[in-house]
């Protein structure tokens, strides 16, 4: 089965950049926590294109070593001076307020406004995105140049938000396929308007989940929509037995600008989804980063924690915390482009149609080479490069194809694409001269380390 064409076949007539793009820009202005309406929001636009399942996780719940905690949930709120001037208005920039601020309305001096303003002195012009979600507090983000331009007077500052016991809220969609393994994908919604991280990744899992509806596949493919951190662990801690089921896995994020694109490789760093991702990227004709696996970044950690070490890697163009854009409100709608998104689609499509289609197979003549020619198979003509690309795929399939060498291993050792190996194996087996001999079978998980 070919994945890849059917998800490409499934966006005939339309531009998948496009879609992707339209509907990062739909959900950007949303504000978004790790809990509140602004998550739910978030998911009923995911489901307005998908079965979405929602679950509610209720305050003070216990998640391994973590609890839910309280909702929040803001209406306005603004920083005003003596000539009823706002000078800082959430209604604006949802950047503007520290998420997870508590409710405040008094008059302030300008010096007592400073300790609960954050700014980007070497970035005087942007909006930085701030948190603190277990431990109350209140803020205002604005540009630095903004911060010293104020007079020295008394400010009225208002944030009419509420911290109070809720839930904490996910998403998720289950494309069932011919077996139960599953190969799950993840994207964080707690980040409000930044457009890369992760209006990104949530528009394009949600576009790729679209087109995979009628699409045949061998696993199970889990698509989840959950704040960040605290989010995958509720999901860990409620599908603790189901994570075994996971055969592959990434988190998606940042895919949206024009950089990389970067891979960072699950804990194992040798899991089938690490291969993977290492062979499409280097065939991928950009300028793509391998990086080993560390305990920081995004819900990777917690995939990979000690406890489950699931096979879930990391894909995201530029790296996260590396550009000057990454948190601020740099991070708009003009950073993220179509092309971009599309490359990034194109990228995990190419992905699930390796391991989908990665089998070991069988030569039925392996005593010394098959004659290529009497069967129409040997076309090379002088000059012609992709007749002789096509036949040294031939000559490298029937060599290794002895039921030990999957077509991932035999594409690797070529140094030519999946997607040429598994075509030329298809037509070697049409021809009679391979036969499946059973799916690629899966390396044992590697012990804690």
């Amino acid at each position: 089965m070919n994945v890849q064409r059917s998800l490409r076949e499934n966006s005939v007539g339309e531009s998948i950049g496009r879609e992707i793009f339209d509907f990062a820009a739909r959900i950007y202005p949303i504000c978004r926590s790790i809990t509140g309406e602004g998550v739910r929001e978030t998911l009923r636009e995911i489901g307005a294109h998908i079965p979405l399942e929602i679950h509610e996780v209720p305050t003070g719940t216990a998640v391994f070593d973590w609890v839910i905690p309280q909702e929040w949930n803001i209406r306005e709120a603004y920083i005003e001076n003596e000539q009823g001037e706002k000078i800082v208005d959430f209604a604006r920039s949802n950047l503007h307020v520290m998420s997870y601020s508590v409710p405040v309305r008094q008059r302030v001096s300008l010096a007592q406004l400073k300790r609960h303003v954050h700014t980007l002195p070497d970035q005087p012009d942007l909006i930085p995105y701030r948190t603190s979600y277990y431990a109350e507090n209140w803020a205002f983000c604005m540009p630095h140049r903004l911060l010293e331009s104020l007079r020295d007077e008394t400010y009225e500052v208002v944030i009419d938000s509420r911290l109070a016991d809720g839930h904490l809220t996910y998403g998720e969609y289950l494309h069932r396929g011919e077996t139960d393994e599953e190969f799950l994908f993840s994207a964080h919604v707690c980040h409000p308007s930044l457009a890369n991280d992760n209006c990104s990744g949530v528009a394009l899992l949600t576009q790729l989940a679209k087109r995979m509806a009628g699409v045949k596949t061998r696993y199970s493919y889990r698509f989840l929509f959950a704040p960040g951190t605290i989010g995958a662990i509720a999901w860990l801690a409620r599908n603790e037995a189901r994570s075994r089921l996971i055969k592959h896995g990434l988190v998606v994020s940042m895919v949206g600008d024009g950089g990389g694109p970067t891979y960072k490789k699950s804990r194992r760093g040798d899991a089938a989804i690490d291969r993977t991702m290492a062979h499409v990227l280097r065939h991928c004709g950009l300028s793509p980063a391998i990086l080993d696996f560390s305990p920081y970044g995004y819900d990777e950690r917690q995939y990979c924690s000690p406890g489950f070490n699931l096979p879930v890697g990391l894909l995201q163009r530029s790296r996260f915390g590396e550009i000057p854009e990454y948190h601020t409100s740099a991070d708009n709608l003009e950073f993220i482009a179509p092309e971009h998104l599309a490359v990034s689609y194109r990228l995990i499509s190419e992905a699930i149609n390796v391991v989908e289609n990665d089998a070991l197979y069988r030569n039925t003549v392996p005593k010394c080479e098959p004659q290529l020619g009497r069967r129409g198979l040997y076309g090379m003509i002088g000059g012609d490069k992709d007749a002789a690309a096509a036949n040294m795929a031939m000559l490298w399939i029937l060599n290794l194809s002895d039921g030990t060498h999957s077509l991932l291993d035999i594409a690797e050792r070529a140094n030519l694409p999946f997607a040429v190996i598994q075509r030329t194996a298809q037509l070697l087996e049409h021809k009679g001269l391979l036969v499946r001999h059973d799916t690629a079978p899966e390396k044992p998980a590697a012990p804690p380390r």
